[in-house]
């Protein structure tokens, strides 16, 4: 089926009459059978992974969302997590122990910079950060005996750097290193990492696939049942699980994914090129604009993507920039992205700077600003956007 169809049928319940639309919340701890055969059979060999045995390893929910949400991404299975930063260091702990080496790119998500800096070394494992920018050549010299994951993110959160995702993953197979890609800007409808060899794809359905900024939600999708098994085995070890109000509403936001996603992404791609136009703007951050850092690649792996993109200003003092920031009036100041509303945060981008090529994005030398575009008419927004240049020009 095409993903549209999937998007609209998969993840509900067989038809029968008086059946909802969506599946109804099924809140429970314990599940009841009639027998001690049948509560054996429920848990036993695979049936734990597709049976609702106990709320703590998945209600109907979460199975239905996960049916949903891996027939998009063409997996052999897919793992709820309570966040998206949970699915994130949870991929990471269930497959590298101590002595492993994971690779990290220096764009990534900061809170998964944090935990790889400070949690993962008590565990024994030690993370380098690489050159975002780096070829499956580059990354493939950085590679030990003992490097067992290579993670991906693409573009990054901040600064937007492409990555040749199907060169590195070809890369890191040969060295049978696993790779793991947060996939969170395009989501499942935009590109599909398992088909160009990423083992394992991490969504934050928290953003677009929620799309209402009311739920935190994390998504794992493995591309083997071997990775599925070890994963869901890990997940279930840990006591992680998902609400089944959430997964609700993650399914429910799921169904009009594609409509919010394309309306809001050429928003985002009318606002960027205005924007690539104003005298104020050093660069603007967003690899579908033509021109853009990354754009080659974007054109040519991905169909579509996220309305969240940067732009780069001079070096200026901070309260120039609350100058202009404080006083939009359709952009509210605050974290995340994906939900249907406009948003803007000041960055502040931290890298390692070790084997980077310029220009590398940082407070020293740049101000970075970072929009998230929702579903507001893009003529109002662009406004909303003049008028705070005319506050910074004012500020400086």
């Amino acid at each position: 089926m095409k993903d549209d169809t999937i998007l609209t049928h998969a993840g509900r319940a067989p038809l029968s009459v008086g059946s909802p639309v969506n599946v109804p919340v099924h809140r429970a701890s314990t599940i009841r059978s009639p027998s001690l055969e049948a509560y054996e059979a429920n848990e036993r060999g695979d049936a734990m992974y597709t049976n609702v045995c106990y709320g703590a390893l998945g209600t109907e929910n979460a199975f239905a969302l996960c049916e949903a949400v891996n027939q998009l991404e063409q997996g052999a299975g897919t793992v709820t997590a309570s966040s998206g930063l949970a699915a994130c260091t949870l991929s990471l702990l269930a497959f590298a122990g101590a002595g492993d080496h994971v690779l990290m790119p220096d764009s990534v998500y900061g809170p998964q910079r944090m935990f790889c800096e400070t949690v993962l070394p008590r565990f024994g494992v030690e993370t380098s950060f690489y050159d975002p920018l780096a070829s499956g050549a580059d990354l493939e010299t950085l590679i030990r005996a003992n490097t067992r994951v290579v993670y991906t993110e693409a573009p990054g959160s901040l600064t937007f750097e492409m990555q040749d995702i199907p060169a590195i993953a070809e890369a890191a197979h040969r060295h049978a290193a696993l790779v793991f890609m947060d996939n969170t800007w395009a989501g499942p409808l935009c590109f599909k990492p398992l088909k160009v060899g990423v083992d394992l794809c991490i969504e934050a359905a928290t953003k677009y696939i929620a799309g209402h900024s009311d739920l935190v939600l994390g998504l794992m999708t493995a591309r083997t049942p071997e990775l599925y098994r070890r994963l869901r085995a890990f997940c279930v070890q840990m006591g992680e699980i998902a609400s089944p109000d959430d997964c609700y509403m993650a399914l429910r936001g799921l169904r009009t994914l594609r409509v919010r996603m394309e309306r809001q992404f050429a928003h985002a791609l009318k606002i960027a090129r205005w924007l690539s136009c104003r005298p104020e703007v050093r660069q603007v951050l967003y690899p579908p604009l033509e021109g853009a850092p990354g754009h080659d690649l974007w054109a040519r792996d991905f169909q579509g993507g996220g309305s969240l993109f940067s732009i780069v200003l001079p070096k200026m003092e901070k309260k120039a920039v609350a100058a202009m920031l404080n006083g939009y009036q359709l952009f509210d100041i605050g974290a995340s992205w994906g939900g249907y509303e406009s948003l803007v945060e000041l960055c502040h981008p931290v890298r390692t700077k070790a084997g980077r090529r310029e220009p590398v994005w940082t407070e020293d030398n740049c101000t970075l600003v970072r929009y998230a575009i929702g579903l507001e008419d893009p003529d109002d927004l662009i406004a909303d956007l003049a008028a705070g240049f005319e506050r910074l020009r004012a500020a400086l």
